[in-house]
């Protein structure tokens, strides 16, 4: 009998892939399958990204590249970065990866072990606390509740670091919740980290370009105090419909970028050179294509709240970010996996249910509205009929 490390029995998964396998498959069987549950764009990736991809081809661009990613593509995430948040970055601090959770591997295994403490949002991206428990350190729940918007509270978050703290991981805009961190409460997480200086930060801002109603992203980057302990996770595949590309990047302190590039020789060697060329066009490109998308998210996202709150038993906060809606199921009577089971084998629309973002996700179902309105619409029509037929309470 074999016997692998402790940590793969600790390790999880993100059941969003599972939810997605099952739709698949029901699919193949001739089932009319709305997937509410995978969050990737539906939008095609825009024309000239997949060219100047084609091209690199073309052109024999065929071999490795440095470890770090190609330098015109560092060069300008550094400039795309100046553009956004108004920060100068070092290119040679930037690392390209192959898509946004390699980032969190590393930054968590860099900090994590038997003993120490890392600090990740509930309910949140289930690899933040599956990865934490790899390493074998305590993962400690950041609480994201409703009544803040699922906005994460400062001090509640600074309540929470104790000696044996070595990593804070901040998502916003967030997955699961939509929610936005606003200005005032970032800066008071800030301030208090000052406390702290041994704490690390990750802040995960794959969404940073999809805010709403006047929301203001805020980078963490924006903040002097922190650039020598920041670790900033970014990426195309949800800003530019390139999640099958797994393409990322992330920004590193000087302290700890080389460590990073040692792993990324060690675990994958390069990201592959055509991707990165096209990750290229798409930052030096034409950026119509991510307004016009956002501009339709926008649109859906009213639906679906509008959609949710007109159904009994159903109550949803307004998301002010990503492209996801976490409503509260609660009065429904339903448990939240039980419910997301049930529509998905009962009415062929997937969702994800609530704990597989976090023990607080109980009570919730996230939805991504990263669909067309009128499969959207179709969607909430069965969810609403099936609660009308199937209630608990």
């Amino acid at each position: 009998m074999l016997h692998t490390i402790g940590g793969f029995d600790r390790i999880g998964e993100e059941n969003a892939f599972t939810v997605l396998a099952r739709a698949t498959e029901l699919a193949a069987q001739g089932r009319d399958i709305i997937n509410l549950g995978i969050g990737q764009p539906d939008f095609k990736t825009p024309d000239h990204i997949v060219e100047a991809a084609i091209k690199a081809l073309r052109d024999g661009q065929h071999g490795y590249t440095p470890a770090t990613g190609i330098a015109p593509l560092r060069e300008a995430v550094s400039a795309d970065l100046l553009k956004r948040h108004g920060v100068e970055t070092d290119p040679g601090n930037i690392l390209i990866v192959p898509g946004g959770k390699v980032t969190m591997f590393m930054a968590i295994l860099m900090f994590g072990e038997p003993g120490s403490e890392i600090l990740y949002p509930d309910p949140g991206f289930p690899i933040y606390r599956s990865m934490i428990e790899f390493t074998g350190a305590r993962p400690v729940p950041v609480p994201i509740r409703e009544e803040n918007d699922f906005a994460f509270s400062a001090e509640e978050t600074l309540s929470l670091i104790t000696d044996k703290t070595r990593l804070l991981i901040l998502n916003s805009p967030a997955n699961p919740t939509g929610g936005v961190t606003p200005r005032d409460e970032i800066e008071k997480l800030v301030a208090g980290l000052e406390r702290f200086p041994d704490v690390a930060v990750m802040s995960d801002e794959i969404y940073s370009q999809m805010t709403y109603d006047g929301m203001e992203h805020v980078s963490l980057l924006g903040f002097p105090s922190l650039r020598d302990r920041l670790i900033l996770l970014d990426g195309w595949s949800k800003t530019y419909a390139m999640t099958g590309w797994r393409m990322g990047f992330s920004l590193w302190p000087e302290g700890l970028i080389d460590k990073a590039r040692k792993l990324a020789v060690n675990a994958w060697s390069c990201v592959n050179a055509p991707a990165q060329f096209g990750a290229l066009a798409a930052l030096t490109g034409p950026q119509t294509a991510v307004a016009d998308m956002v501009r339709e998210f926008d649109g859906r996202r009213k639906v679906t709240v509008d959609g949710l709150n007109a159904i009994e038993g159903i109550s949803c906060r307004v998301p002010l970010g990503a492209f996801y809606a976490f409503p509260n199921i609660k009065q429904t009577g339903w448990k939240a996996k039980a419910l997301a089971s049930a529509l998905l084998e009962e009415t062929g629309v997937a969702t994800i249910g609530g704990p597989d973002f976090g023990v607080l996700g109980e009570g919730y179902i996230r939805l991504s509205y990263a669909n067309s309105t009128d499969n959207i619409r179709d969607a909430l029509g069965r969810i609403e009929k099936f609660l009308n037929e199937n209630r608990k309470n």
